[in-house]
């Protein structure tokens, strides 16, 4: 229910985690060569398992993100009554 109180400057936190996922995908896939190389396969697999985590997490930011803004009512719609029970 929408109270006319929400933040008019409120921002998506997606192009932080976009970001942040993409970060730690390059560091994951690093520490992964780098445990690979040396022959660690116990760390090379947790690393490889983060990649994994960090991939699938961009993919659903890039595709919330090519969603677009959602509907939300705009300053010159007034707020709902609550319900009066």
């Amino acid at each position: 229910m929408r109270s006319g109180n929400e933040p008019v400057t409120a921002r998506s936190p997606l192009r932080l985690r976009f970001w942040l996922s993409l970060w730690g995908l390059i560091w994951a896939a690093a520490g992964t060569v780098a445990f690979v190389l040396a022959g660690r396969p116990g760390w090379a697999a947790a690393c490889g398992a983060v990649v994994l985590l960090a991939a699938v997490d961009l993919a659903v930011v890039l595709h919330h993100i090519h969603q677009g803004p959602h509907y939300q009512p705009g300053p010159d719609i007034p707020p709902y009554e609550p319900p009066h029970h």
